[in-house]
């Protein structure tokens, strides 16, 4: 009787956790639309939300980050009012979430950087596949080198906050 109030506590937990991080997934989201960035060449965004997905899937695992990672879509696509905005953000985050899950076996939260980078240029990616196919011309993938070295410019900006706020919690938790 006892382990299964044991269990009941850690969904909990666990479902609190990823609403906390999905509402501040949500927040940044919502915050980076109102700042303009600098290159502003469209599709070219800092994405900081991604600091969640990172963060997630080093702390909580694979399902939680999905979990996260699909709503957050889901919500700001509604929140956006753009329907196919949630088809480039879809597939730009599943290979963004493959390319993690497959990273952070090998790479220390020291270097989530790297996965963040790599991260970044399979977002970007999966977003130029769908364009192909919803403008149905190759000719969209000349755009494809502009966008992978902004991924590898945000990715590692991403990725660094990232990785501090990992680092520094960790801190935290030992002190």
């Amino acid at each position: 009787m006892k382990s299964q109030a044991n269990t009941g506590k850690n969904i909990t937990r666990r479902i609190a956790k990823d609403a906390v991080l999905l509402a501040i997934a949500l927040i940044i989201f919502i915050v980076e639309a109102q700042i303009p960035f600098i290159p502003s060449v469209p599709g070219i965004k800092l994405g900081l939300s991604n600091v969640v997905s990172l963060y997630a899937m080093y702390k909580l695992g694979k399902s939680d980050t999905l979990m996260i990672l699909l709503l957050r879509i889901l919500i700001t696509g509604i929140y956006t009012g753009q329907a196919v905005s949630i088809l480039f953000s879809l597939s730009g985050g599943m290979c963004c979430f493959l390319v993690m899950l497959a990273l952070v076996r090998f790479i220390p939260v020291r270097q989530a950087w790297v996965t963040s980078i790599f991260a970044a240029i399979a977002h970007n990616i999966g977003q130029i596949t769908v364009a192909v196919f919803i403008l149905g011309s190759v000719s969209v993938l000349l755009y494809l080198p502009v966008l992978i070295v902004s991924a590898v410019v945000t990715g590692a900006a991403t990725g660094l906050v990232a990785q501090g706020v990992m680092i520094r919690i960790e801190k935290i938790r030992l002190s």
